[in-house]
């Protein structure tokens, strides 16, 4: 058994560790035990490799245990989550964390708490807390503010956990309409200010040329933003299995960062341009959006995955693939089970690893121009899909019948319309007359993307509709898929054998 495979080992067993967190609760003494356990394993057969695994894997699945209760345990006894129902006004000072959330009616702000005001005395505190309020308020990222008003614990809906979609990011109190203060100088991060700064000038330049629903399409292709999309096309996306491109998903930056090495090579370019090539546009892109922890996660995800295509052994990334995501899940282990982002990402990548071999075997007869890749595109698509499919349908309850070919007429183009989104943006904000010839080819390019998915989310069997989808059947889903993976692996193995 090699080094690799047994840091392989150790990972998942960190991971399982994590998982099994909110379900097993062993005391302090019997994990105890187990680790020390683990330990006497490794050291007393060390000359004998399973031995080695075994023991380490015992010993990091207890570390998986007790990381995941440190973290429940600091969110319970957040100082903040004690302040929260109990009907008393309160006043906290802090500055705001990340770009304001604008909605129809309303901004949401996150702010890091720096301190807890009673009358003239401050007392230090941490954590975060989302703010609500008017939607026309001049806030930007790195006010520094005083905000006063009822601390509440986020609600749990019928169809939706807010409380633990907000759990992920560290938030665990929200305060609705409060009064507030502007305080002191902004405190942001200078570059990330930059960052912001610029994507809301860029909004601003093409707002003056493209109106909606292109103007929607536009933010939501470049900067994952949906606030300026409707209802209507957001059911639109979700029923022709598009949702990815319209938000800064791990699934769209997977496949996006797939297709851009691809593309790259068939353009001519040698292994190592392509490679640098992708890794610059893809982290050009993440940046220009503001960098959200999100896209962050999910790029290092793609980087793998190029990385991998680079060296031309797409085969065994999936080793680097569980050790990055050992890392993530160790940084915030709340994101395995509830960052469907994360979910997404790390799935997509391993459809992308384990069968986009086999889809390029059966599906080789289908023409692969360069300016048109349909095989290239179908391929990436149906491999992370086939992955995906499971998590999406238990979360979401529908399941698009006709995701492969409406990502086949709009994908190839994604690449090509962004980098044109990019500069028409650009030149509309340093020079806005030649922003107005170049908003012709944007406005047609994303014409084109809205007829498709307007088209074929008209039919009544666009979708297929699934509700309250049991975890059994999920977990029975991957059992599956993961069999399948081995025998493909195992198939490939013999064939090499045999050749």
């Amino acid at each position: 058994m090699t080094a690799s495979k047994i840091l392989l080992y150790i990972c998942l067993a960190f991971v399982i560790g994590v998982f099994s967190g909110p379900f097993l609760n062993f005391s302090l003494a019997f994990e105890i035990i187990v680790a020390l356990f683990g330990m006497a394993t490794t050291f007393v057969f060390w000359r004998h490799q399973r031995a080695v695994a075994v023991g380490l894997c015992l010993l990091f699945f207890v570390f998986g245990l007790g990381r995941y209760q440190v973290a429940e345990n600091k969110a319970i006894d957040s100082e903040l989550l004690f302040l929260n129902d109990n009907g008393k006004i309160v006043a906290l000072t802090g500055y705001i964390v990340t770009e304001p959330d604008i909605r129809d009616k309303s901004i949401k702000l996150t702010i890091a708490v720096e301190n807890l005001v009673s009358g003239k005395t401050a007392k230090d505190i941490t954590g975060k807390v989302l703010v609500t309020t008017d939607r026309y308020s001049n806030f930007q990222y790195g006010d520094r503010l005083k905000i006063k008003g009822d601390l509440e614990t986020p609600p749990i809906f019928d169809s939706f956990n807010y409380r633990n979609y907000l759990k992920k990011d560290g938030i665990y109190s929200i305060m609705n309409w409060p009064e507030i203060e502007p305080i002191g100088d902004n405190v942001g991060n200078k570059i990330i200010k930059f960052l912001f700064s610029f994507k809301n000038k860029f909004k601003e330049a093409t707002r003056s040329f493209i109106s909606p629903p292109q103007e929607g399409i536009l933010e939501a292709l470049v900067f994952g933003d949906e606030q300026d999309l409707s209802q209507e096309w957001k059911e639109k996306l979700n029923l022709t299995g598009t949702r990815h491109i319209a938000a800064v998903s791990g699934m769209n930056i997977t496949i996006t960062a797939f297709l851009i090495l691809s593309f790259a090579l068939s353009l001519g370019l040698w292994r190592q341009q392509a490679f640098f090539v992708s890794i610059l546009l893809l982290s050009i892109y993440i940046l220009m959006i503001g960098a959200p922890a999100s896209a962050v996660r999910a790029g290092i995800m793609g980087f793998i995955l190029i990385a991998a295509q680079y060296s031309g052994r797409l085969s065994v990334a999936s080793r680097a693939v569980v050790f990055a995501a050992a890392i993530m899940i160790y940084q915030n282990p709340f994101i395995l089970k509830l960052d469907i982002g994360f979910q997404l990402s790390f799935l997509a990548i391993v459809g992308l690893i384990y069968l986009q071999p086999t889809f390029s075997r059966l599906l080789s007869k289908i023409p692969n121009p360069k300016a048109f890749p349909v095989r290239t595109t179908l391929v990436a698509t149906l491999s992370a899909q086939v992955f995906t499919a499971p998590i999406l349908i238990y979360n979401f309850g529908y399941l698009p019948i006709l995701s492969p070919i409406t990502n086949i007429l709009i994908v190839p183009f994604l690449a090509p319309i962004t980098i044109l989104i990019f500069v028409f943006g650009i030149i509309c904000i340093i020079f806005p007359l030649a922003g107005f010839l170049l908003s012709w080819p944007v406005w047609l390019s994303l014409t084109y993307i809205i007829g498709i998915i307007g088209w074929f989310s008209q039919f009544s069997f666009a979708a297929l509709t699934i509700q309250n989808i049991h975890w059994f059947w999920l977990a029975l889903s991957y059992v599956c898929l993961t069999a399948f993976v081995f025998y493909l692996s195992r198939k490939e193995r013999l064939n090499f054998l045999n050749y």
